[in-house]
């Protein structure tokens, strides 16, 4: 845990050395927002809830998370010096994970400072508030795993343009696998219990059922595995590409 800890220190400080952190947070506020207000239409369906709010966190999750993800090991592998940060004495899980941790502390500081949106809604009206945290939950684990398949994408290449388009593909396949978009393929010639399965990897499924308020442990095992399982592949890509 002390490796993993002082990776996420140097990590977390590095994004907000660098533009990159304030040019991630400030897009995803005035997307949040945008989409919140003017297509989600906050104000006019009267309504005290946040769901579109959260109705849009996927989509922007889908497009901006691979952006933050892109450069994790990537990067580090382009310039080669994954060698000098792998000469350190942790070990190759370590690193990922604290890679992850970081990225993911990260993303739930541009989650949080939406909270302004929270207090509004309290005020206009009288929202259901466990339903709203259990929205936030649901998004932050979501957003997690969506960076641990970018985490993993980045690691199979030098090329941050490639891991971005293909953890950005990877990820809407998550997305849209429990919705019609794909099910309606599937159905045409699929066994229904194939159909069925590929119903249940569908993040937008999952993260649905937390919207309504209902932290089914079933969701949180889905999350938590995607997680677990991307980031133990992740370790092993980076240590059979190491030496490429």
């Amino acid at each position: 845990m002390r490796n993993i800890g002082l990776i996420f220190r140097r990590e977390f400080a590095a994004y907000f050395a660098t533009p990159l952190a304030y040019i991630f947070i400030v897009i995803f506020l005035v997307m949040a927002g945008t989409l919140t207000f003017f297509v989600g239409g906050f104000l006019a369906r009267d309504q005290a809830d946040l769901r579109p709010f959260f109705g849009f966190h996927p989509w922007l999750y889908l497009f901006l998370v691979p952006a933050l993800s892109m450069r994790l090991w990537a990067e580090d592998r382009r310039l080669g010096t994954i060698e000098l940060f792998l000469t350190l004495p942790i070990t190759m899980f370590e690193a990922v994970v604290g890679k992850f941790l970081a990225a993911w502390a990260f993303t739930g500081v541009a989650l949080a400072l939406t909270c302004p949106l929270w207090i509004s809604v309290n005020y206009l009206g009288n929202p259901d508030n466990g339903v709203i945290l259990a929205s936030y939950i649901g998004s932050y684990l979501m957003a997690g795993a969506y960076l641990a398949i970018g985490s993993l994408v980045s690691a199979t290449t030098k090329n941050q343009v490639i891991a971005f388009v293909v953890a950005a593909a990877v990820c809407f396949l998550f997305t849209v696998a429990g919705s019609p978009i794909l099910l309606n393929y599937f159905e045409n010639w699929a066994p229904g219990g194939l159909v069925e399965a590929i119903a249940k990897f569908g993040f937008l499924t999952h993260f649905d059922a937390i919207q309504r308020g209902v932290i089914d442990l079933r969701d949180l095992i889905f999350f938590g595995s995607t997680i677990v399982i991307a980031l133990i592949a992740n370790a092993y890509v980076i240590d059979w590409k190491k030496a490429e």
